[in-house]
């Protein structure tokens, strides 16, 4: 994906695939993974509209494509013109430890996705792109997870249950109402487009102004995912739907990497004078995680291109031409 901005003609062009004029739904399209497919899809000459709470604070060209609602609330979601072929579902509470403070924040996790998927029974939007999270494995013995890896008993938080929940609900509507679905769980998504208290923007942010960091676990390894990359397995998804329907596949890039370490990578190309600071693992947690993507491979045919020395240099560059707004 090109680090550039780009406004949107009013006027979109209409792509065919397999002999069908494909519109394209996105919710959560002001956030971070929302922004990047939105424009890609729209480079691609897709006709998409997008659906966020929030107006998009990156592209401004986005907002005149967007529905501004609730997904909590049936009647926002009545606003979305149909016909509608695929849903890209990303609207989500997405931090881990501020759903266990709050574990309402995943209770609207559930709510959200099963309103999605009824407004797709009921419009026969029958093609759903789902964003869970590598927190559904829990803390497990192996590092490394495939798709099948995952044990409910291993639920950490109430975050990693939302997600769980929003998977169950997508399986069981293919079963009972012919809604196919592709799931992807991502893991630490990082790069453009980012103000949030992830660790990496977070960590950019704090170490520009040399401030001191904590690190919740010195031990702990977790698989970090350039935008670049997740934006390209989600385009993989749309392009092969009809014929990977009904999967789940891991969208991260295949290696770990010890927060300690990806601290200190950002402390070096910033040339900063932060401490870094150690504490405990935080309730609610994955501890180690890296993706087998093996599967994703196979079937996508996806391939992720950023290491993480690549993708933290292209952040810093990113954050500074956009001034870390």
């Amino acid at each position: 994906m090109a680090h550039r901005h780009i406004n949107i003609p009013i006027k979109i062009n209409l792509l065919k695939m397999n002999n069908k004029v494909k519109k394209i739904l996105i919710t959560g399209s002001s956030g971070m993974i929302g922004t990047c497919i939105f424009e890609k899809l729209l480079e691609k000459n897709y006709d998409v509209i997008g659906f966020d709470r929030n107006r998009n604070a990156w592209n401004s060209s986005l907002n005149r494509l967007t529905i501004m609602g609730d997904l909590l609330k049936k009647e926002d979601v009545e606003k979305i013109p149909t016909p509608i072929d695929m849903v890209v579902h990303l609207a989500a509470n997405p931090r881990v430890y501020d759903l266990v403070v709050n574990p309402d924040l995943a209770l609207e996790n559930i709510i959200t996705t099963y309103n999605v998927l009824e407004f797709a029974r009921k419009n026969d939007a029958k093609r759903v792109i789902f964003s869970s999270s590598r927190e559904a494995y829990g803390n497990k013995k192996e590092v490394i997870s495939k798709e099948a890896d995952v044990d409910i008993q291993r639920c950490e938080s109430p975050y990693a249950a939302s997600k769980i929940s929003d998977e169950a609900l997508i399986y069981s509507y293919a079963k009972c109402y012919g809604v196919d679905y592709i799931v992807c769980r991502f893991s630490n998504v990082y790069g453009m487009y980012d103000q949030s208290q992830r660790f990496i923007p977070l960590m950019l942010r704090k170490m520009k102004k040399n401030e001191d960091i904590e690190i919740f676990g010195k031990d702990k390894i977790l698989d970090f995912t350039y935008i670049d990359d997740c934006v390209e397995g989600i385009i993989k998804c749309i392009e092969k739907f009809d014929k990977i329907k009904n999967n789940t596949f891991n969208i991260a890039f295949g290696k770990g990497s010890k927060l300690i370490d990806v601290a200190k990578l950002i402390k070096k190309n910033l040339q900063s004078k932060s401490r870094i600071l150690l504490g405990k693992n935080r309730q609610g947690e994955v501890v180690k995680f890296v993706a087998d993507i093996s599967k994703a491979k196979k079937m996508l045919g996806y391939k992720p291109a950023y290491s993480l020395k690549e993708g933290i240099k292209l952040s810093i560059d990113w954050y500074a031409k956009s001034d870390g707004r």
